[in-house]
Parts: C-alpha cells; sequence; structure tokens
C-alpha cells in the first residue's frame, strides 16, 4: 500500500504503541494487562508497520528474526522458573526480591518472577504473531 497519510500515521503510532504495550507488561503481574495483552499489542504496531511500508522493511525494523524472538521469550520464561528451584521451592513458584527505595521518595519497590515470565510471554507473543501476520502478507 503506498499511502501517505497511512506512512505518517503508522511512524506516529508505532512509538505510542510500543510505550503503551511496556506499560501494560509492567502492571501486569499486579492489574488487568501482562505478556500476553502486551505482546498482541507490539504486535499490532508492527502489523500495522508492515501494511504501511511492506514485511521487508519490518523484518529490518524487528533486527532479529521472528524466530529469535520466540526462542528467546521461551527460554527466558523456562528461566523464571529456574529461581524457585535454586531456593527449594517448586518450579514456577513466584519468587520477590524488595529493592529499599527510600532515598528517592518511595518506600520500596517489589520485583518478582512473574514479571520476568511475562517478558518471556512478551516476546513469545510478538514473535509468534509477526510469524503469522509476515506469512499472511508474503503470500498475498
Amino acid at each position: 500500500m503506498n499511502s501517505v497519510i497511512l506512512r505518517t500515521a503508522t511512524k506516529l503510532l508505532l512509538p505510542l504503541l510500543i510505550v503503551f504495550s511496556m506499560v501494560l507488561l509492567m502492571r501486569g503481574h499486579n492489574l488487568p494487562g501482562g505478556g500476553f495483552v502486551a505482546g498482541l499489542v507490539t504486535a499490532s504496531a508492527f502489523a500495522l508497520h508492515a501494511i504501511a511500508f511492506g514485511p521487508d522493511a519490518t523484518r529490518k525494523l524487528l533486527r532479529l528474526d521472528v524466530l529469535t524472538y520466540i526462542a528467546g521469550g521461551l527460554a527466558i520464561g523456562l528461566a523464571s522458573g529456574v529461581f524457585a528451584l535454586l531456593v527449594g521451592d517448586p518450579f514456577m513458584q513466584g519468587q520477590w526480591v524488595s529493592l529499599d527505595l527510600s532515598g528517592i521518595g518511595e518506600e520500596e519497590l517489589k520485583l518478582g518472577t512473574p514479571l520476568i515470565f511475562d517478558v518471556g510471554v512478551y516476546l513469545t507473543v510478538v514473535g509468534v504473531t509477526l510469524m503469522m501476520i509476515f506469512s499472511l502478507a508474503e503470500t498475498a
């Protein structure tokens, strides 16, 4: 498609959708959102880019092959469960660490393995969804 309006809108929307997906990812283990929804939002941003600029330009923008995103996401998701085994808990049981942030106005920040798992889901969903979208776009 060769639309100036679509290309201009895509250049503006792509970064906004990626930032929005990061917000969904970061709040997902406590509130609605998470890796799956954030991955779909990111994939939709790149699907819009593929419609406006073509799949080849979008593949260049991604810098890595979609299979790398899938494999990396699966590895990160699996690795998130190993932390529990290291402390003697069952595989995939959530592990948490609290960081004292009293010096910058916050009481504490709790980080845990569910966020790492969500990152793995995010990368897997982005990779699988884009693989389907690219396959459909290249056969059309």
